[in-house]
């Protein structure tokens, strides 16, 4: 499947792009695949990195870098999606500071002793991701009663919404996760860069 969607290169890519798939790689030593796939459209790749910056990294609301990432473990590994499950458990094992949580949170977050707040989150968000057809006023209910509010939802929803586009794109472009997604936040740091180098 690669064949049909060819990695950009990176040394013919607009500048900005260049320089913000460089400022990835610096910050985690590895350029993740997703970046180097997508940036064969540069306008897409400008509007998806836009958005998810704004959903992944903004300041307000009640939803922490844990929460997304677990709902995009959880969301992704109902839609198939091998990068996007490896790639943001590996995010969420970070975030959560526990080496098995992505795993349960990908297998069966029902069986992942998740605090009722998150199971709660990701509830709705799997009913997002599966049936958004049945969701109902007592879905609103049931997140208020663990303190989220209707901002709050709208994150969880477009979390889910946007990386169902994500999911669907990585698996049809064949992208793969990198090897280093699979050990990071399961091993120490040094030993992490040891095995990634």
């Amino acid at each position: 499947m690669t064949e049909r969607f060819p990695d950009a290169v990176l040394t013919d890519l607009p500048d900005d792009i260049r320089q913000r798939i460089e400022a990835e790689a610096e910050k985690s030593g590895f350029v993740p695949n997703v970046f180097i796939k997508l940036a064969r459209r540069p306008a897409e790749f400008r509007a998806f990195f836009a958005y998810y910056d704004a959903l992944m990294d903004k300041d307000t609301g009640s939803l922490t870098k844990a929460d997304r990432e677990m709902i995009v473990t959880a969301t992704s590994s109902a839609n198939g999606c091998l990068y996007c499950v490896v790639a943001h458990g590996a995010l969420l094992r970070l975030f959560k500071k526990s080496p098995d949580i992505a795993d349960k949170v990908a297998v069966n977050y029902k069986h992942a002793d998740l605090e009722p707040r998150e199971e709660a989150m990701l509830d709705f968000a799997m009913k997002v991701c599966t049936d958004p057809a049945d969701i109902s006023e007592d879905d609103f209910t049931r997140l208020a009663e663990h303190g989220f509010d209707d901002e709050d939802v709208w994150d969880i929803t477009a979390i889910t919404g946007f990386f169902g586009l994500s999911n669907r794109m990585a698996t049809v472009s064949g992208m793969r996760p990198n090897p280093e997604f699979y050990t990071l936040g399961r091993v120490p740091k040094d030993v992490y860069q040891q095995l990634n180098s």
